[in-house]
């Protein structure tokens, strides 16, 4: 019978079997990956004719100054009022009801065309004209969405 096994020795390998290792699973990879290197080999050398890499360099080298001129420029008073004024904008958005908007972009553009429209360039708008126009059913929704919309900003502005 046979001695039980009381002591397992794991196998140390020494540094020129553990570099011999990482150079075999180098090739390994570099065999399977072959056109995806020659591809970041080629972007490489794109980037280095053009002199982006030169670039990067000296910025990565000349990181605190670049640090320092990027934040003295983001804390300038009107970069910190378009933030702020971004950041407002951005909260108004959220409130918005997408569909009415999106309504209100189409009709705008319909605006626009009819403002637009070659054969209205000409006439002339007279006091008779605008009490007639005020007849019009699209008349007078836009004029009606127009007096609603300035009664609600102004009852806005009050607050």
């Amino acid at each position: 019978m046979a001695a039980p096994i009381s002591k397992i020795v794991k196998e140390q390998l020494s540094e020129e079997q553990i570099k011999d290792q990482k150079l075999e699973n180098l090739k390994h990879l570099l065999a399977e990956n072959e056109q995806a290197l020659n591809q970041v080999f080629t972007i490489v050398s794109e980037l280095n004719d053009m002199g982006a890499l030169e670039a990067a360099t000296k910025m990565v080298e000349a990181k605190e100054d670049v640090a320092q001129i990027a934040l003295g420029q983001l804390t300038r008073k009107p970069v910190t009022n378009i933030i702020n004024n971004m950041m407002g904008v951005a909260a108004m958005l959220t409130e918005l009801n997408p569909e009415t908007t999106g309504k209100l972009i189409a009709a705008l553009n319909s605006g626009l065309d009819e403002a637009n429209d070659p054969a209205n360039a000409e006439e002339k708008v007279t006091i008779m004209k605008l009490a007639k126009l005020l007849k019009d059913p699209d008349v007078n929704r836009a004029m009606n969405f127009g007096i609603h919309f300035l009664r609600g900003l102004g009852k806005g502005l009050k607050e």
